[in-house]
């Protein structure tokens, strides 16, 4: 048989230790140790230990006992120690430590489960803002019962086991006195009630599944990967608990010629080499209609020019992006013999090209 340790060792406080000193140190360890909090091996046999010694430490006769004979003159006053100790559950030491009883309410109002609707818009769509009307199906109470999940006319019964609390109490005692610990009744499953006569329509759930076509603003601005909350749109709570909310999850349709760059647009433009010789003035299509740009003689490739405010509206604040154009000189795959005679007599007018030699 293991030899057992000096109590004042178990406890962590000193032989000259004041009561309240040792009672500090009890709540202290049995609160770390107690079974119901602390599951690692080894908890319970601890959590006995440290019941044991403040059993001795905490009366002065049994202490003095102790002081003077040892574990053998302790045990020769109270016996056999903690041996078939019943723990009960975690309130119920509290309550032993503290003073009142354990007390636990029925069970609380649920809040309804939130939803998710995933819906894809074009760029336009999302630059520009719109209304969508979309279809979900959610948990709703039962229009019939009401929710109460009794056929109409009639009422649930009172749960004969917890009296209609949701709650059991049971009553024990151990070495602190009496303890009483609450627990949902098993019977109402915590509703204080009992349904003998079931709604036909939801079978006595109370809830029903139902179809509903939910309009939904999309604001102007918003991006792939953004998200609407419909606040009150998701499953019904339970237990008079309030509804979930919808999440509308957005995906955004790439656009044939726009690329957005945060909330400005990019638009690449098309321009052969004489108009970015001489210069043009062309028609550009952007989100507001088509718009007017002067591309300026000798203008290069990768020439950017800024439409202001034709851009994607801010979505968190006022105004808009811009446009940005950038040029594309697109260089001909073939030409026919006028064409190639015209580059040949331009090719000679303006010289060769002057280069860096690689050598210099």
């Amino acid at each position: 048989m293991a030899q057992k340790r000096d109590y004042y060792e178990v406890l962590g406080v000193s032989r000259d230790a004041s009561s309240e000193e040792i009672k500090k140190a009890f709540r202290k360890l049995a609160f770390q140790y107690h079974p119901d909090r602390n599951r690692d091996d080894g908890a319970e046999a601890k959590f006995k230990e440290v019941n044991e010694a403040y059993e001795v430490l905490s009366d002065a006769d049994k202490r003095a006992a102790y002081d003077r004979f040892g574990h053998a003159g302790a045990d020769n006053l109270f016996g056999r120690g903690f041996e078939g100790f019943d723990f009960g559950g975690f309130g119920d030491i509290f309550e032993a430590f503290f003073g009142g009883t354990s007390t636990t309410t029925r069970q609380a109002p649920r809040h309804g489960n939130d939803l998710r609707y995933n819906i894809t818009l074009s760029f336009e769509e999302a630059a520009l803002g719109c209304e969508k009307e979309i279809e979900i199906k959610r948990t709703e109470i039962c229009s019939t019962c009401s929710g109460t999940g009794s056929r109409a006319g009639t009422q649930p019964n009172k749960c004969p086991s917890c009296d209609g609390t949701g709650q059991v109490r049971r009553v024990q005692r151990s070495l602190f006195g009496q303890f009483i610990q609450s627990a949902v009744c098993s019977e109402c499953r915590g509703e204080g009630v009992i349904i003998t006569d079931p709604c036909h329509d939801c079978k006595g759930s109370g809830f029903q599944k139902q179809k509903r076509r939910i309009a939904v603003t999309v604001p102007a601005g918003v991006d792939d990967g953004n998200g609407i909350k419909l606040r009150g749109e998701g499953d019904a709570g339970s237990r008079r608990g309030s509804p979930g909310n919808l999440y509308v999850m957005i995906s955004v349709e790439k656009h044939r010629y726009f690329v957005r760059d945060g909330d400005d647009i990019i638009y690449d433009l098309p321009v052969n080499f004489a108009e970015a010789a001489l210069g043009t003035e062309v028609e550009v299509p952007t989100l507001y209609g088509k718009s007017k740009l002067k591309v300026p003689a000798g203008s290069q490739n990768d020439k950017i020019f800024r439409l202001k405010d034709k851009g994607i509206t801010h979505l968190h604040g006022s105004g808009r992006g811009d446009q940005l154009v950038r040029l594309q000189v697109i260089t001909p795959e073939s030409l026919n013999k006028e064409q190639r005679k015209l580059f040949e007599e331009l090719a000679r007018s303006l010289g060769p090209t002057r280069r860096i030699d690689a050598d210099s």
